[in-house]
């Protein structure tokens, strides 16, 4: 089993600039991707932006050139830097990881963080 723990959410204004943090815990040996997904109610989670250790990062075209992820393989920790915020970025914003045990991949979600860009 593993956990993940999400922090740095909050308010800002359009223009601005926040990072998220995330920490895994528990069985965390074999994960092999962490990212991040943002969901507004009503609609369908999204991928904001991931990495592995086997890639290179990957984003969603909406955030391309304003969000930076980076992680720590060892530690298990990702991190989303947010900046050029805008409100349509406003949305929770889910933790994610990828394990892999004896070839089979598990995936596991934060419990969210709520990122609020007023215009």
């Amino acid at each position: 089993q593993v956990q993940l723990v999400e922090s740095g959410g909050g308010s800002v204004q359009s223009g601005g600039s926040l990072t998220l943090s995330c920490m895994a815990s528990g069985n965390i040996f074999s994960i092999y991707d962490m990212g991040w997904y943002r969901q507004i109610p009503g609609n369908q989670r999204e991928l904001v932006a991931a990495i592995s250790r086997d890639r290179g990062p990957i984003y969603a075209y909406s955030v391309k050139g304003r969000f930076t992820i980076s992680g720590d393989n060892v530690k298990k920790t990702v991190t989303l830097q947010m900046s050029s915020l805008k409100p349509e970025d406003t949305s929770v914003y889910y933790c994610h990881c990828l394990q892999d045990v004896a070839e089979v991949t598990f995936d596991y979600w934060g419990k969210g963080t709520l990122v609020t860009v007023s215009s």
